[in-house]
């Protein structure tokens, strides 16, 4: 049994640590663990004596020495940064460093921890809040209480949820008591859109506002007689044009 922390092989923790490591002292590197050398595609000694510096854009390195010779007395806050391989290509990192005692001289112990795929999912979010976004500044008023919210592309989960997020809002703002909702721009119809039209639908209905759907091709309604999903309660037409006959609106010409 171990009797003290002090009998413990901390250069074997940091070697077997999921996250990159680095130490280093006086802007020259000591060591990398093996997840950092996979990450910067490099060895333990290519980079000995190196500048933990060299890894940054040219435009952060003034801040980052600033940030190492702070860290020296006191842990540093985490924070994103971009930081290059040895082949020249870019990670987002999360970057965190405190100080470490190596015998008598004070040293810094880094953490870099790759936050590509955290950045891919947030530029997705982004994308789809834009497209959202846009999408509610769309609701096009055609009469005095109608308006019509034209849907395009493929509606996935985190799309359909911030329709369902954004576009009572924008109905009841409008003061809309008929919102046909034109489907002739979605290529793909799965249960995720079906679901989304139900609870679009429900929270329409108690705000008081109808719900019509327009553009539905043959082959979505046979979709959803195939998942079994009952779309009989929500009037269903071919185009706008139609929704609005259904609505008592009829063109002079």
């Amino acid at each position: 049994m171990i009797e003290s922390i002090t009998d413990v092989d901390y250069k074997e923790v940091m070697e077997y640590s999921l996250d990159p490591l680095i130490i280093h002292t006086d802007y020259k590197i000591i060591y990398i663990n093996q997840a950092a050398e996979k990450l910067f595609q490099t060895t333990k000694e290519e980079v000995a004596g190196s500048s933990p510096l060299d890894i940054f854009q040219e435009t952060s390195r003034g801040a980052i020495r600033n940030r190492i010779t702070a860290a020296y007395e006191k842990p540093a806050d985490v924070i994103e940064e971009t930081v290059y391989r040895t082949d020249g290509t870019q990670v987002p990192v999360e970057l965190y460093c405190h100080p470490v005692k190596m015998g008598e001289r004070k040293a810094i112990q880094s953490y870099i921890r790759d936050i590509s795929d955290r950045k891919v999912m947030e530029d997705k979010h982004q994308a789809v809040v834009k497209e959202i976004n846009e999408l509610s500044a769309t609701i096009v008023p055609i009469l005095e209480d109608t308006a019509v919210l034209p849907l395009t592309g493929k509606i996935d989960q985190e799309k359909a949820g911030q329709i369902l997020a954004v576009i009572p809002e924008k109905v009841q703002k409008q003061q809309l008591n008929h919102l046909i909702i034109d489907f002739s721009g979605i290529y793909t119809f799965d249960h995720v859109v079906i679901d989304s039209l139900f609870k679009i639908n429900g929270v329409l209905s108690l705000l008081g506002v109808k719900t019509i759907l327009a553009g539905l091709r043959p082959e979505m309604a046979m979709e959803a007689a195939r998942m079994q999903m009952d779309l009989s309660e929500i009037p269903a037409v071919a185009d706008v044009k139609e929704a609005l006959s259904y609505l008592g609106v009829h063109s002079s010409r």
